[in-house]
Formats: C-alpha cells, sequence, structure tokens
C-alpha cells in the first residue's frame, strides 16, 4: 500500500528535475550571445546602440508570446507544450551557430525567445499542481553542437513528464479567472512592477556585464569568463539557498507575506546599493560589489513565482504568469538598448550602472506598496478585488 505514493515521489522529483535542468538550459541559451558580444561587436562593426538592439531582440518575441504562452498551458496538455517550445528554441540556437550576418543572427534569435516563452508558465502551472498533491513539495560562444546537445532534455522529458492532462492543468470544481478579473488584482500589478525591476538589473548583467568587463575594465576574455561565470553561479546558489530559508522559516508559523516579502526587500535594496557601488570603486572591489549584486539578485529571485503561485492559485497560475512574466520581460526590451544609447553619448557605463541600481530600489517599494497579502484569490468572486493587506 506504501509503494505506490513512494513510486509517485520519484517519478515528482524527476519531473521537477528536469524542469530545474529546462530553466538552466534557457538562461544558458538565452545568454551565449553576451559573452561573444566584444567580438560581436568588432565583427559586424557595430555602435553600442546596435549592439544593445540585437542583445535585446530575444525579448521582443519572447515577452510578446508570453501571455500567450500563459493562454496556451492553461488550455492545452501542458507537458506537450513545454517540449515544443523546448523543440523551437534549441533549434534556434543550433542556427545561431551556423549564421555570419546580422539580419539572420536576428532572425535567430527572435525564434528563440519564442521558444523559450513557454518555460515560465508551464513551470508554473507544472509546480502548483504537483504542489496541491504532493505534502513534500508543499513543505519545502554560440555553437550548433550545444544546441543540438540542448535536444538531449526531450527523451528523458517524455518519459517522465506528468500523465494525463487533468493533473496538472485542468482542476474540476475551481473557477477559472478570465485576464480581465487578474488585471483588476493590485497584486498583479505590484508583481508586475516588482519583476520589470529585477529583470531590469538581470538582463543588464546579462546582456553588458561580459562587455563591460572588457571594455572598460580591461580583463581578458578569459579573465572575464570566470567572473561573469562566479556572478552568474552566485545568482543560483542564493536563489536556492534563500529559497529554502525563506520555506523554512515559514514552516514553524511565520507569515508567507512577511518572509516572502522581507527576501524581495533585501535582495533588490542589496543588489541596487552593490551595483552603484561598482561603478566607483576600484578594479579588484568593483568585482567583489559586482559579486555582491548577484548574490543579493538572487535572495530575491528565490521568492518571485512563490509569491506569484501563491496569489494566483492552480486556476490562473498560468495566465497570471504570462502576464507578469510578459511586463516584466518589458525590462529586456529597454535595458540593453538603453545601456547601448548610454554607452555612445557618454562613452563609458557610469549613468548605466546608476540607472539599473536606481531602478532595482524603486522596485522594492512595489513588493512593500502594490503586492498586498499573500493568500490565494478567490476568483470564484466577480468582479474580483481580493486584495486586501
Amino acid at each position: 500500500m506504501t509503494a505506490k505514493p513512494a513510486v509517485d515521489e520519484i517519478r515528482l522529483s524527476r519531473v521537477l528535475l528536469l524542469l530545474a535542468l529546462s530553466v538552466f538550459i534557457n538562461y544558458l541559451d538565452r545568454g551565449n550571445l553576451s559573452i561573444a558580444a566584444s567580438l560581436l561587436k568588432n565583427e559586424f562593426h557595430l555602435s553600442a546602440t546596435q549592439l544593445g538592439v540585437l542583445l535585446s531582440s530575444f525579448f521582443w518575441t519572447y515577452s510578446f508570446f508570453l501571455p500567450v504562452s500563459g493562454w496556451l498551458v492553461d488550455r492545452l496538455d501542458v507537458k506537450w507544450v513545454i517540449a515544443s517550445g523546448f523543440l523551437l528554441w534549441s533549434a534556434a540556437t543550433a542556427a545561431t551557430g551556423t549564421v555570419h550576418a546580422f539580419g539572420t543572427l536576428l532572425l535567430a534569435r527572435l525564434a528563440l525567445g519564442a521558444g523559450e516563452s513557454v518555460s515560465y508558465p508551464a513551470c508554473s502551472t507544472i509546480c502548483r499542481g504537483i504542489s496541491l498533491r504532493t505534502t513534500w513539495l508543499r513543505q519545502c560562444e554560440p555553437s550548433c553542437r550545444h544546441g543540438l546537445a540542448s535536444l538531449l532534455w526531450l527523451p528523458p522529458w517524455l518519459r517522465w513528464m506528468p500523465k494525463g492532462h487533468t493533473d496538472s492543468v485542468s482542476h474540476p470544481g475551481l473557477s477559472a479567472p478570465d485576464m480581465l478579473q487578474i488585471l483588476r488584482q493590485r497584486s498583479a500589478w505590484g508583481t508586475c512592477v516588482g519583476l520589470f525591476c529585477m529583470n531590469y538589473l538581470l538582463y543588464f548583467l546579462l546582456t553588458w556585464l561580459p562587455f563591460y568587463l572588457v571594455r572598460e575594465r580591461h580583463f581578458s576574455l578569459a579573465a572575464m569568463a570566470k567572473i561573469a561565470g562566479l556572478g552568474y553561479f552566485l545568482m543560483a546558489v542564493s536563489a536556492t539557498s534563500a529559497g529554502w530559508i525563506s520555506d523554512r522559516c515559514i514552516a514553524p508559523g511565520k507569515t508567507p507575506t512577511l518572509v516572502r516579502k522581507t527576501f524581495m526587500v533585501v535582495g533588490q535594496v542589496g543588489a541596487g546599493i552593490s551595483l552603484a557601488a561598482c561603478v566607483v570603486s576600484g578594479p579588484l572591489l568593483s568585482v567583489v560589489c559586482l559579486l555582491l549584486a548577484a548574490a543579493f539578485w538572487g535572495i530575491s529571485a528565490s521568492n518571485t513565482w512563490a509569491i506569484t503561485q501563491t496569489l494566483a492559485g492552480p486556476q490562473a497560475a498560468g495566465k497570471w504568469t504570462g502576464l507578469q512574466n510578459f511586463l516584466g520581460n518589458l525590462a529586456g526590451w529597454i535595458a540593453p538598448v538603453m545601456t547601448g544609447l548610454v554607452v555612445d553619448k557618454t562613452g563609458r557605463f557610469f549613468w548605466a550602472f546608476i540607472i539599473t541600481a536606481v531602478i532595482a530600489l524603486l522596485g522594492s517599494l512595489s513588493w512593500i506598496f502594490i503586492v498586498g497579502a499573500l493568500r490565494q484569490v478567490d476568483w470564484s468572486s466577480r468582479p474580483a478585488y481580493a486584495d486586501s493587506r
């Protein structure tokens, strides 16, 4: 009688591991172009503004298709939606390594953005569906070879993905809200603004950090790769650690509102201050400040989607996540281009860093004053204005 639950938990563990791996590959594929940015600028004879446009192009289709992806995962079999998106973005990454013209490279980045747009809405819907059924979770340079290697993710996903359409997508007896109901929630706007400010800092680092380290701080390509890689690694470690700590704080009875909002605010304020300190420091201290900014960003990232899933509930997780990701990822349109414009205008990165730091600090205010108490919205009432504090 106990064998079946044990088998189910093993299977769900494999699903969660594959979802985490898919997000890792997602960010690896979207960020690989920035590693070669300094070489790319020379090869294509680009201005900083033009380079910023190329770096931001991924986010044009990524953010545009996010609401579409949220709609798809709420209506279709989510496991096939994420598999199809993964296939498209892996093919686009493979194509990136074979093109040698600005226009075709731009098209490959646009295809990559469309494919990757399914990731967060699908993961959010699957995880929320799993959490309803398992108490253990509730508690707790671009190359063709790299793109094709990403496809190795698909066979184990097709083998272990959640079985049955209704397991993680539809929820009998629960009222599914439309997008207008979500837009009426003050907290929905708060999470969107907060994510935009978080993403502005993330995409500033993801797209321009390698170029900044090579061109303004005069690090070698090898040293740049080590620093940037360490920064991204610290983001992952701090996000994982902060997520675990926040869950441990909530388990004894502390309110999710206090715990999760505290992590969001500490992370964004710390990242903003560290980034501002970086640009006025010497070469060695600036690297330390950069790494601190990355670690603080991870602290805030750890609770972003936990907040969204708590507020939205299983019947709205896909739509809310898609909307939040769409508006939040508009930062990907703005941050790379704005940085390029500022660098072209001033000849250095000082004001680009200050702008990013200020936006990060402003984002913390959204989590404090716009996002309400963290409890699931009662979607059965129409219209829904359930943002009590």
